[in-house]
C-alpha cells in the first residue's frame, strides 16, 4: 500500500477519526471529573555528611555518603516513622478512618494502626535533590493542609527516630564497653595481687620505671668509683648541676651567633649560668669530701661495687620475672583506660541531641492540586483518538476493500482498459489533491 493510497483511505475514513476523538475526549473529560484531587508538599532536611561529629569528631567518607543517603531514604518511608506520624495526627482514633478501615477488608489481616501508617508510606517520597546533601519529603494528600501537615510531621518523627538509632546505638556500645573494662578490671587486679605475693615471697621490689632497689645501688655506687681515686681531679666529678651548665653554655654558644650581648634572652641565660655554676662546685666538693671520707673510714668503694653486683646477679631471675609481670599489668591498665575512655565517649554520645540534619523550613500548602493532571490527561485522550482513529479506519478498509483509484487495480494485478474520473467538487478550504483522493475510477 502506497502513501497515496493510505491518505485516501484515511480521508474517505475521517469519520472514524472524528468518533473516536471525541469519545477519547469525552473519556477524559469524566476522569478529569471523577479522580480525586491530590496535593503535593514538600519539605527538606540537610544531611551534615562534611561537619565532623560533636563526640568523635569523625567526618563520614564519600564512599559511605551515598549509601547513608539512600538509608535515610528508605528510613522516612519506614513503618516505624509513619507508625509515629498516624500517632501523632490521631488517625486511630478517627470514628471516619476506622470505618474506612473497616470497609477495606483489611481487618483481619493487618491491624489499624499499620493500615494506616501503609497508606502514609504510599503517599510518601524521599530523595536527595541531584548533586547535594539535601533530602526532599513529598507527601501527596487530598487537601493542601493535610498534605502540609503531615509532610513537616514526617520530617519530625523523622529527625526524632535518627536521634533515637543514634542513642540507642551509643547506649549498647557503652554498656559492652563498660563490660569489658570490667572484665580487663578483674584481670588487672588479679595481676597486680599476683605481682605483690611474688615480691613479698622472694624479698625484691620493682619500681616504678622497671628497675630494682639492688640495681640502683650498684648504679649509685659505680658513679662514686672515679671520685675515691685522689689523683682525679674535682673538675671531672658528674653531677647534675655540671650536666646543666654544660647544657647552658650550650645554648649560649648557639644563641651568640645571632643574638648581641645585651639581649634579653642572653643576659637570662649568663645569670643561670652563674647561679649553676656556683651550685657545681658546692656538688663537686661535697662528691670528693664524701668519697673521701668513705675510703678512710669504710670499705673501698671498689668492694662495695663487687660485693652489690653478686647481689644483683643473684636475684636477676626474679627481677626479670616481676618485670614481665610488671608488662602484662601495663598492657591490662592501658586497656582498662582505654576501654573506659571510650565507654565515655560513647555515653556522651548517648546523652546527645545531635541528629547529623538541619531543618531547611517547614513544608507550605500547595496553591493547586498535583493530580489530575489535565493538560497530560488531555494529550493522551487527543493522542489516543488520533491512533484509535487510524486503527478502526485501517481495519474497516481491510474488511471492505473499495477500489479508489487506478493504484487499487494495480495492487491487485487486475487489467485496467480504461478510466472514468469523476472529478467531484472539494470541501471549502481544501486543497485540490484531497479532491482528487475522493475520486472514483472503474
Amino acid at each position: 500500500m502506497s502513501l497515496l493510497q493510505l491518505l485516501r483511505i484515511l480521508w474517505i475514513r475521517r469519520a472514524a477519526f472524528a468518533i473516536s476523538l471525541a469519545a477519547c475526549l469525552f473519556a477524559a473529560v469524566v476522569a478529569i471529573a471523577v479522580l480525586p484531587e491530590k496535593y503535593e508538599a514538600k519539605s527538606r532536611v540537610l544531611l551534615d555528611l562534611i561537619k565532623p561529629d560533636p563526640v568523635t569528631q569523625q567526618v563520614m567518607s564519600n564512599t559511605f555518603a551515598r549509601a547513608y543517603i539512600a538509608t535515610q531514604s528508605e528510613l522516612i518511608t519506614d513503618y516505624r516513622v509513619a507508625g509515629s506520624v498516624v500517632d501523632a495526627l490521631g488517625w486511630a482514633r478517627d470514628p471516619e478512618k476506622i470505618a474506612a478501615y473497616n470497609s477495606s477488608g483489611a481487618s483481619g489481616t493487618v491491624d489499624l494502626r499499620r493500615w494506616l501508617a501503609d497508606q502514609i508510606i504510599e503517599n510518601t517520597e524521599a530523595k536527595a535533590l541531584s548533586s547535594s546533601n539535601i533530602l526532599e519529603i513529598t507527601y501527596t494528600g487530598s487537601s493542601p493542609d493535610e498534605a502540609r501537615k503531615i509532610a513537616d510531621l514526617l520530617r519530625a518523627v523523622y529527625v526524632e527516630q535518627t536521634i533515637s538509632f543514634r542513642q540507642d546505638g551509643a547506649a549498647r556500645n557503652s554498656e559492652w564497653f563498660r563490660q569489658q573494662a570490667a572484665a580487663v578490671a578483674a584481670k588487672l587486679t588479679k595481676a597486680e595481687a599476683q605481682k605483690t605475693a611474688y615480691e613479698k615471697e622472694n624479698g625484691v621490689v620493682l619500681q616504678d620505671d622497671y628497675s630494682d632497689p639492688q640495681s640502683a645501688r650498684l648504679r649509685a655506687l659505680s658513679n662514686q668509683v672515679p671520685l675515691q681515686m685522689a689523683a682525679a681531679p674535682a673538675a671531672l666529678v658528674a653531677t647534675p648541676s655540671s650536666t646543666q651548665l654544660a647544657q647552658v653554655d650550650a645554648q649560649i654558644a648557639s644563641l651568640s651567633q645571632t643574638l648581641g650581648p645585651s639581649h634579653p634572652q642572653m643576659i637570662a641565660l649568663k645569670q643561670q649560668r652563674g647561679a649553676l655554676a656556683a651550685a657545681a662546685a658546692q656538688e663537686r666538693a661535697a662528691a670528693v669530701a664524701a668519697a673521701r671520707a668513705g675510703s678512710a673510714t669504710g670499705p673501698s668503694l671498689s668492694s662495695q661495687v663487687a660485693s652489690q653486683q653478686q647481689k644483683v646477679l643473684e636475684q636477676r631471675g626474679k627481677v626479670d620475672e616481676l618485670r614481665k609481670m610488671q608488662a602484662s599489668i601495663d598492657v591490662l591498665r592501658d586497656q582498662y583506660n582505654k576501654t573506659m575512655a571510650r565507654a565515655g565517649e560513647l555515653s556522651l554520645e548517648a546523652a546527645s541531641r545531635e541528629s547529623g540534619v538541619t531543618l531547611l523550613g517547614n513544608a507550605v500548602a500547595p496553591e493547586s492540586p498535583s493530580e489530575p493532571k489535565i493538560a497530560l490527561i488531555l494529550l493522551g485522550a487527543v493522542a489516543g483518538g488520533l491512533g484509535l482513529g487510524f486503527v478502526v479506519a485501517i481495519a474497516a478498509e481491510l474488511m471492505k476493500r473499495k477500489v479508489r483509484g487506478i493504484d487499487d487495480l494495480m495492487a491487485a494485478d487486475v487489467p485496467v482498459i480504461g478510466r472514468i474520473v469523476h472529478e467531484e467538487p472539494a470541501p471549502a478550504g481544501a486543497s485540490s489533491w484531497f479532491a482528487r483522493f475522493g475520486s472514483k475510477a472503474a
